[in-house]
């Protein structure tokens, strides 16, 4: 974390470099934000669930047991749907919150 800069005795040097403080301290919470952003995604009518880390990690699989009955080929699909959702998500949750870096 960034910490208060000292005062220089210029009041518009002390402005400056307290917004900078500011920025920095609001970039590095974004950063660790961004860093527990997960996506989840859902096929199947909610059979398979993917969740997905922000690095594109899987980090959960579920599988209802009524999935089972899609048959290896459509189970592929199922999963494959899911885990594209997921990237979806954690894609637009993370470009959601890098927004809010610059936000005014």
């Amino acid at each position: 974390m960034t910490t208060t800069p000292p005062r220089t005795g210029d009041p518009e040097l002390d402005h400056a470099l307290a917004e900078l403080a500011a920025r920095t301290t609001r970039l590095e919470e974004v950063s660790r934000l961004l860093s527990e952003t997960t996506g989840r995604g859902e096929s199947a009518g909610g059979q398979v669930a993917v969740e997905l880390s922000a690095t594109g990690s899987l980090a959960a699989l579920h599988l209802d047991p009524r999935a089972l009955r899609l048959g290896s080929h459509g189970l592929e699909e199922a999963i494959t749907e899911a885990f594209r959702r997921a990237e979806e998500d954690v894609a637009r949750r993370s470009h959601d919150l890098a927004r809010t870096a610059f936000d005014p």
